[in-house]
C-alpha cells in the first residue's frame, strides 16, 4: 500500500506562487517514487496548480467542497467545478472547519457522501482538542467522528476514502503527537472499520498522521504499521522542507 503525503496549504499562496512551487517540485518526482503526493491549494489556485502539475505524478486536492451540485450558497464550490479542474481528492472535516466555521457531523457526512457519489477521493479528518485528551476522551470523540460521518454508507463505498488522524492540539502548534498515541489512534480507526463494515474496508483503508508533522519526525508516524501517510500543514509550504518530508518518509518504509 503506497504513502500517501498531502500538502494542505491553508490559506496560503498565490497563483503564482502556486506555480512556481509546483515547477519546482516537480523536479524532485523521481525521488517520490512508492509514494502518492498530493498539492492542496486554496480555491483560488486549483487552475493554476491544475497546469502547473500536468503531466506529473503529483496530485491535486481541494481542502473543502460543498454537498449540493449547484445554488444559493455564496462562497461555495460543488463537486463538478473540482472535477472539471481535475482533483482528485478533498479533504474534508478538518478541525479548523469543525472548530472555526462550525462544521458539524451530518455536514460532514453529506460532503463525504457527494465526494463519492462524484468519484472523489475524501480525506476524512478526525481528533480530540487538548482538552478531550485530558479527560481521555480520545477514543469516544474519535468515534463519534467517525460514525457521524460514516453513518449510512455500505462497505464499498469507502474503499477510496482516507482517514487522517490530526488531535487538534497538535495542528500549527508544533507539539506533535508521540509515535504511541499516533499508532493507538490509527488502530482505533481501523478496528472501528472492521467492526462497523468488514474487513475489505478496513485492510484498504489508508490512514495519515497530521499535526505538526516535519522531514524530521515522519519517519516516527509513516515507520508505523498502522500509519499510511502524513496530512502536512506549515512544512508542505516550502518546496525544499516538503520535499525532504517526502524522501524522508520513502526511506521510513
Amino acid at each position: 500500500m503506497d504513502l500517501i503525503i498531502a500538502a494542505n496549504w491553508k490559506m496560503h499562496k498565490t497563483n503564482a506562487e502556486t506555480v512556481q512551487f509546483c515547477s519546482v517540485i516537480r523536479q524532485f518526482e523521481d525521488d517520490f517514487r512508492g509514494v502518492e503526493v498530493l498539492i492542496c491549494p486554496p480555491f483560488t489556485a486549483l487552475s493554476a496548480a491544475e497546469s502547473a502539475l500536468k503531466g506529473s505524478s503529483i496530485r491535486l486536492g481541494a481542502q473543502n467542497m460543498h454537498w449540493e451540485a449547484q445554488g444559493a450558497r455564496t462562497g461555495e464550490i460543488s463537486a463538478s467545478m473540482l472535477l472539471e479542474l481535475r482533483v482528485g481528492y478533498v479533504i474534508i472535516g478538518h478541525s479548523e472547519r469543525r472548530h472555526l466555521m462550525g462544521e458539524d457531523d451530518n455536514q460532514v457526512r453529506n460532503k463525504i457522501g457527494t465526494a463519492l457519489e462524484n468519484g472523489l477521493k475524501p480525506i476524512l479528518c478526525v481528533g480530540e482538542t487538548e482538552k478531550e485528551r485530558e479527560q481521555g476522551a480520545t477514543e469516544e470523540v474519535i468515534k463519534k467522528q467517525l460514525s457521524g460521518a460514516l453513518e449510512g454508507h455500505a462497505p464499498q463505498d469507502l474503499y477510496n476514502l482516507v482517514v487522517a488522524y490530526e488531535p487538534v492540539w497538535a495542528i500549527g502548534t508544533g507539539k506533535a503527537a508521540s509515535a504511541e498515541d499516533a499508532d493507538s489512534a490509527a488502530q482505533l480507526i481501523r478496528n472501528f472499520f472492521r467492526d462497523k463494515f468488514d474487513a475489505g474496508a478496513a485492510d484498504s483503508l489508508r490512514i495519515q498522521y497530521g499535526g505538526s508533522v516535519k522531514a524530521e519526525n515522519i519517519d516516527s508516524f509513516v515507520g508505523l504499521s498502522s500509519v499510511q501517510g502524513a496530512l502536512v500543514g506549515g512544512a508542505s509550504l516550502e518546496v525544499n522542507t516538503f520535499s525532504s518530508l517526502i524522501q524522508a518518509a520513502r526511506k521510513a518504509v
